[in-house]
């Protein structure tokens, strides 16, 4: 069967009301297999949900969630767990409520709960809850750094889109252009920063004294994390960093600082053996690769078997 079949208006209509058929295209139509046949392939191959035993250990779970629909619509959890550098599906859950993730976590044989060393999660309550009350205080909970980096940076951002907007009212046409381009610099690590980086940086903060002090406890606290030391040392500075924060009457990280005091012991314990969430971050993107080439998922158990399939399902077809 030649590629032009795949341009026709009968290949589109087909792919338009099969959600998913076009990441099988090479399988059904070079091959002439129909659609339900390899569903019916996938379904006697692949798990629709996660088989426990499977996995003689987890050593470190992932709670994280993505959106199904653009607009972030449709959220749904997604559980990973890692291992010997391997990433593994556990399961997508058709919501992101702690009850939802508890119920799967719960599901875990307790021998293989005991082989959990920590949970990586993002800063979604529901998913801490939910890893607390089913591990217990033999497993770490770890709220990872690159999630709280993105909402203190946040509170800069804030703050520098109403400066700029008191600037532009403020100073001459000339004087403006001059600042254009410093979201970008601001967003640099210093040793990043070209020379017109430098020097945007400083006429902004010539006319913005605030914004520099922002970006400077900015850059401090990121300072904090990039240190190697252990969690008792870290849970001072950080404490000392809030207290700078307060003493400088800047406002734009009032929201991120509830949510630092709440949960310090969490955020804290990246520094035990500096574990992040970037394992899960790194299957997201896959997943929206996934999402992209389905032309859309919405069915969460077609979804799991899709994810399996991309991590190590390949092995049971070789």
């Amino acid at each position: 069967m030649d590629g032009s079949f795949q341009k026709s208006p009968e290949f589109q209509e087909i792919r338009s009301s099969k959600p998913g058929l076009d990441s099988l295209s090479p399988y059904l139509w070079e091959e002439a297999i129909g659609y339900e046949a390899i569903m019916g392939i996938i379904d006697r191959h692949i798990q629709g949900e996660v088989d426990w035993h499977q996995f003689a250990r987890l050593d470190i779970l992932g709670l994280d969630e993505i959106s199904l629909k653009k607009g972030h619509r449709n959220f749904v959890a997604i559980v990973t767990g890692r291992l010997d550098e391997k990433t593994v599906i556990l399961g997508v859950l058709a919501d992101r409520k702690k009850s939802t993730v508890k119920m799967l976590l719960s599901g875990m044989p307790r021998k293989r709960r005991k082989t959990v060393k920590a949970v990586c999660s993002d800063m979604y309550d529901g998913f801490i809850y939910a890893a607390q009350e089913v591990c217990g205080k033999r497993v770490k909970i770890v709220m990872d750094r690159f999630h709280v980096a993105k909402l203190y940076r946040k509170g800069l951002d804030t703050l520098r889109k109403q400066e700029l907007q008191r600037l532009k009212q403020e100073l001459a046409e000339e004087d403006y252009k001059q600042l254009q381009g410093v979201m970008w610099a601001l967003r640099k690590k210093e040793v990043q920063m070209t020379e017109e980086d430098k020097d945007k940086l400083a006429r902004l903060f010539v006319h913005s004294p605030q914004l520099k002090i922002a970006y400077e406890l900015c850059n401090a606290l990121t300072g904090i994390f990039e240190k190697h030391m252990g969690k008792r040392r870290a849970k001072f500075q950080i404490k000392n960093w809030i207290q700078r924060v307060r003493d400088s009457q800047v406002h734009c990280f009032n929201n991120f600082l509830t949510t630092l005091e709440q949960w310090m012991d969490e955020i804290a314990n990246y520094f035990i053996d500096r574990q992040t969430s970037g394992f899960v971050e790194g299957l997201n993107n896959k997943i929206k690769v996934i999402k992209r080439r389905c032309y859309g998922i919405l069915n969460v158990k077609h979804l799991f078997q899709r994810i399996h399939l991309d991590l190590s399902g390949y092995a049971l077809f070789a």
